[in-house]
C-alpha cells in the first residue's frame, strides 16, 4: 500500500496510514472536538454529535479496513473513509462513467481536527484518496456533500471533482435533505 509520509510544514511531519483499533479513542476524540467546533461556529456539513460521525463510524471503518488517518507528529489531524458503499440515492444520478460498484471508491466522513484546519489536511487526504484509488485500480471516485458545506464543495472542485447532480439521501434530518454528488474519473 502507498506510504504517504512527508512534511506538511517546516516543523511538522505527516503520515497517512490505515487506522487500527488502538486509535479508536483518538478517533472518537477527533469527532467530538470537530462536533464541538462546528456547534460553536458554522456547521457546514450539518453533522450532529452522537448521530454522525461517531465512535461507531470509526469502529466500522477500522473493522473493514476502510478508515485512514493523517497523523502529524503522531497525532491524528484528520481522517477519511474509503469504501465501495454507494448511497441508494446515487442511482438517481447520471454519472460520467457507468461501472460496477467494485470499480468505484466512495469517500465518506472526511474530517479534520479543528486544531489542524487551514493547514492543507483536507487536500492531503483527498490526494491520498486519489492515489489509493489508482493503486487499487479503481475507475472512479464518488462522494456526496451537503449543499450547505461550501468549504468542502470548494475543496472537491479544486481537486478536480465534477458536479453530477443533487439528491435527497433520505436522512430525515432537517437541513440535511439535499446533497450534491461529485465524481472524478481516474
Amino acid at each position: 500500500m502507498i506510504d504517504h509520509k512527508n512534511k506538511i510544514s517546516e516543523n511538522d511531519l505527516y503520515q497517512i496510514v490505515q487506522a487500527t483499533e488502538e486509535k479508536l479513542d483518538e478517533m472518537e476524540g477527533l469527532y467530538n472536538a470537530l462536533h464541538d467546533h462546528l456547534q460553536a461556529n458554522i456547521n457546514y456539513p450539518g453533522w450532529i454529535k452522537g448521530v454522525y460521525p461517531t465512535r461507531e463510524t470509526a469502529a466500522n471503518g477500522i473493522k473493514y479496513n476502510t478508515l485512514f488517518v493523517l497523523k502529524i507528529n503522531n497525532e491524528i489531524a484528520g481522517s477519511i473513509i474509503l469504501n465501495h458503499r454507494l448511497e441508494t440515492a446515487y442511482t438517481q444520478a447520471t454519472w460520467g462513467i457507468e461501472t460496477d460498484y467494485d470499480n468505484i471508491i466512495v469517500i465518506h466522513s472526511l474530517a479534520v481536527h479543528p486544531k489542524y484546519t487551514k493547514r492543507g489536511v483536507g487536500k492531503l487526504l483527498m490526494d491520498f484518496a486519489k492515489a489509493y484509488s489508482l493503486e487499487q485500480k479503481m475507475i472512479t471516485i464518488r462522494l456526496d456533500v451537503s449543499i450547505h458545506n461550501t468549504p468542502a464543495i470548494k475543496l472537491y472542485e479544486q481537486c478536480g471533482y465534477q458536479f453530477v447532480g443533487t439528491v435527497d439521501l433520505g436522512l430525515n434530518i432537517p437541513n440535511l435533505v439535499w446533497f450534491h454528488l461529485y465524481e472524478i474519473i481516474l
